[in-house]
């Protein structure tokens, strides 16, 4: 379980066997890393569908080795026109599923064209073919599927369209049944014949939003039409040596940026693995990156986030002097989708994107987009109805992301490109792989492989909570009860910490892959 896969040329991971297959498979026919990673989220779109899907967003981090540039793109969607909180006089918040959650344009396409057509070999139609096969002809039914979907049994049945789809006959399909999505394949091969646009302008925009209309939707052909993704400068820190690289906001990324300013003022040479004082560090070092976070990320077109300020060694050591050893702080947050799906990809010429894609919660808003087969993201229901919030709805509006790709560098080229599923596990599940590569000298199956925590709340949780799995000591585990954390001991290998993927590049240029153990993935090298 702790041996990474080494690669000569080249490799991709992915939580999904079959997504990381069709990566590869690109790479063997004169596709370079961007047009393999286009493969592995449209396949993930269609094999991981309880987590990521064509009505999502995403968000990439790029290394171009040509250029030696490193370049993000921003696919995440605006609110529609019409959405506003007047539409939602009345209420407390914005329901979490069902069509008034649906409120945000999918961005995750759009970006699948400008990846590709900015720095693929190949074409869009090229990349999409092993998602078509695989939506056309059937697929093993995944554990994580069968899991999630009995967990959502309830919600999934409760939608003719959705239960049509997602649990034919009335019951959750068994683990390897063929599981095939034909109206899916369908859409797919129109956009792979007719391109981007025949998703936001097209036929197919219209049928969409005719459909999401006759249930209620505020969404319009226009909010379609008008989107466009956005290359961004990705924002960066230093961490003992290496170049950090996350996407700037909305993305939370900054935080994984800030947690590791503050760490890099401990010596955790002096810090044992696993210990009480490693947990405890990593976990009130992250609680006061989010307490800026939950004060300062929306879209920044709307709100002046301080970046800067942010991003200071010199506040970091601030920060880090509040922590102290015996007690932990006290400070609440607010609940955040968790099931994304992460990917990776480097070629054999350097070639280096590290990618994430989400419907926010699992299956999204739950509604399907008429016969298109695409459930629609729920991400815009984090927004805030209440006016004096930061992140608070308005029209053409991006929302506070979850989404945050990351990507080390040394001496100007990827070192270690990584990433995570799980809302607001991602900065924390970040932080733990990163220290444990870096400063541990840990492979990356091992770094993954390790006992994780992830603290927070998840939607229905009355505290905020720090779960830590069961393979860490039960001496451990007191002494963080003991300093004022709320411990709730999980499962030895548990959904909750997310799907972490990552690739390292050793000094000789060989590539070493660590998939998740919790998930369906596979790390496939050259």
């Amino acid at each position: 379980m702790n041996d990474a896969i080494v690669g000569t040329k080249s490799m991709v991971v992915s939580p999904h066997y079959l997504a990381s297959m069709a990566g590869d498979e690109i790479l063997q026919k004169s596709g370079n890393a961007f047009d393999a990673a286009v493969a592995v989220s449209a396949c993930l779109a269609v094999v991981y569908p309880h987590m990521t899907g064509m009505g999502g967003d995403s968000f990439w981090l790029l290394h171009d080795a040509k250029s030696g540039k490193m370049i993000s793109y921003n696919g995440s969607g605006r609110s529609g026109s019409q959405v506003t909180r007047e539409a939602y006089k009345g209420k407390e918040a914005i329901p979490i599923r069902g069509i008034e959650s649906a409120i945000t344009v999918p961005g995750m396409i759009d970006s699948w064209d400008e990846i590709i057509s900015q720095y693929g070999n190949l074409t869009l139609s090229d990349v999409l073919q092993p998602a078509i096969e695989y939506a056309e002809n059937g697929f093993p039914f995944s554990k994580s599927q069968y899991e999630n979907s009995e967990t959502h049994f309830d919600l999934l049945s409760s939608i003719p369209e959705t239960a049509e789809i997602f649990i034919p006959d009335n019951k959750v399909p068994a683990i390897n049944e063929k599981f095939v999505q034909k109206k899916l394949a369908q859409t797919l091969k129109q956009i792979a014949e007719k391109g981007r646009d025949e998703f936001y302008k097209g036929d197919l925009a219209k049928h969409i939003i005719a459909s999401l209309q006759e249930k209620g939707s505020l969404l319009t052909l226009d909010d379609f039409t008008a989107h466009k993704g956005e290359w961004t400068e990705p924002i960066k820190t230093t961490y003992r040596g290496l170049t950090m690289y996350q996407v700037p906001p909305n993305s939370q990324g900054f935080v994984g940026l800030m947690a590791l300013n503050i760490l890099e003022d401990f010596d955790l040479g002096m810090i044992k693995h696993g210990s009480y004082e490693y947990y405890h560090l990593l976990v009130e070092a992250l609680k006061l990156c989010f307490r800026d976070r939950n004060k300062e990320l929306t879209d920044p077109d709307f709100h002046d986030i301080p970046l800067e300020r942010l991003l200071d060694k010199r506040y970091a050591y601030q920060l880090g002097n509040e922590i102290g050893w015996k007690e932990a702080v006290d400070m609440d947050t607010k609940p955040v989708g968790r099931d994304t799906a992460h990917a990776a990809v480097v070629d054999k010429d350097g070639n280096a994107i590290s990618f994430i894609q989400s419907l926010y919660f699992e299956f999204g808003s739950a509604i399907v987009a008429g016969d298109t087969g695409i459930l629609m993201q729920n991400r815009g229901s984090f927004f805030s109805l209440d006016p004096n919030e930061v992140n608070c709805l308005e029209p053409n509006k991006r929302s506070f992301h979850t989404l945050m790709p990351a990507m080390a560098c040394k001496d100007g080229k990827p070192a270690i490109v990584y990433g995570t599923q799980g809302g607001e596990g991602q900065p924390q599940t970040q932080t733990i792989i990163a220290t444990r590569m870096i400063d541990y000298g840990m492979n990356p199956q091992q770094a993954i492989s390790e006992p994780r925590f992830v603290w927070g709340r998840t939607w229905g949780d009355p505290t905020r909570e720090l779960k830590i799995e069961g393979r860490v000591s039960k001496d451990v585990t007191d002494r963080l009860k003991e300093a004022g954390h709320i411990v709730n001991v999980v499962d030895d290998f548990h959904q909750a910490m997310g799907h972490a993927n990552a690739i390292v590049i050793d000094e000789q240029g060989f590539l070493h892959g660590g998939t998740d153990p919790r998930s369906d993935g596979a790390a496939i090298g050259r």
